[in-house]
């Protein structure tokens, strides 16, 4: 038996090594230089000196900067809360629906992500733009009834735009875990509920959204640390007002020549990500404790 173990492990750690050199090689180590690189200070055009420095960090609190993080965390959460409000239906009809449907319902809900996000941009730009087909539908609604020429809505390079983008990108990330939560609910309760004199939409917030509480909480996680980080929607779909804080890393990198500064407002930006991560995760243990 023990002879059987070991080469099992032996196995497993030939199998397991590959990845994990790999994961080494080309993500741990390139993430840990630019970890390195948010410590040091510009030398010349391309030299970079790790002195330890924590200017960096001290610079991206200044007002101009902690301005565009808050727009930046505003958009994120806004576009959480309309991907919340409109994935929960959604998640909500693909479980109740028939066997059959529920697969192509859920077929639908993860198409985009076999698309390309640059593609899927450039559509929706098509949809939004002056001449695009919002417009034209208006403008032909608005001819016929009113006889009168319709003024073309400015639905791009704003704030609307990028909202609407981020929520049309990020809609998938929010209905899958709800989905998830949702099909596991114990439907004897929701039976009970409507037994017992509870109208549907009482059983709906009294039974339905504290069963999915960790579903939500799962789903506005993954949907916020990804908008917060969006750099795409914002800068083919936004205006000079409407940048958000992975443009100015991006300007950093490329333009600015300034990679210390960009490495750090990276990482504050995954120091983000964790303590998000790391409180969803606390209170699900809470959550699980006082079951």
């Amino acid at each position: 038996m023990e002879q059987s173990w070991r080469r099992a492990r032996a196995v497993f750690a030939g199998s397991l090594g590959p990845p994990l050199l790999w994961l080494a090689a080309f993500f741990l180590v390139p993430l840990a230089i630019v970890w390195a690189y948010s410590f040091g200070e510009n030398v010349g055009l391309t030299d970079i000196s790790i002195t330890g420095t924590f200017h960096n960090y001290a610079r991206a609190f200044e007002p101009l900067y902690l301005l565009i993080f808050l727009k930046s965390a505003w958009a994120a959460g806004l576009t959480t809360a309309l991907c919340l409000v409109l994935g929960f239906p959604v998640a909500l009809a693909i479980t109740f629906a028939p066997a059959k449907l529920k697969a192509w319902l859920l077929l639908l809900v993860m198409l985009p992500f076999w698309t390309n996000l640059l593609v899927r941009t450039y559509a929706l730009i098509a949809v939004l733009r002056t001449e695009g087909y919002i417009n034209i539908t208006l403008g032909w609604i608005w001819t016929h009834l009113t006889r009168t020429e319709f003024t073309p809505l400015e639905l791009l390079h704003n704030n609307f735009a990028v909202v609407v983008g981020l929520v049309y990108v990020h809609l998938p990330f929010m209905v899958l875990p709800l989905y998830s939560a949702l099909d596991r609910l114990d439907r004897s309760l929701l039976e009970a509920s409507l037994d017992l004199g509870a109208g549907h939409l009482r059983t709906l917030f009294a039974i339905v959204v504290p069963l999915a509480l960790p579903g939500i909480a799962s789903g506005i996680v993954i949907t916020f640390i990804p908008a917060l980080g969006a750099y795409l929607t914002p800068d083919l779909l936004g205006g000079p007002d409407s940048q958000m804080i992975a443009n100015v890393i991006e300007r950093q990198f490329k333009r600015a020549n300034d990679w210390p500064f960009g490495a750090a407002l990276s990482f504050l930006l995954m120091y983000l990500t964790f303590l998000a991560v790391a409180g969803q995760g606390l209170l699900a243990r809470r959550r699980g404790a006082a079951t």
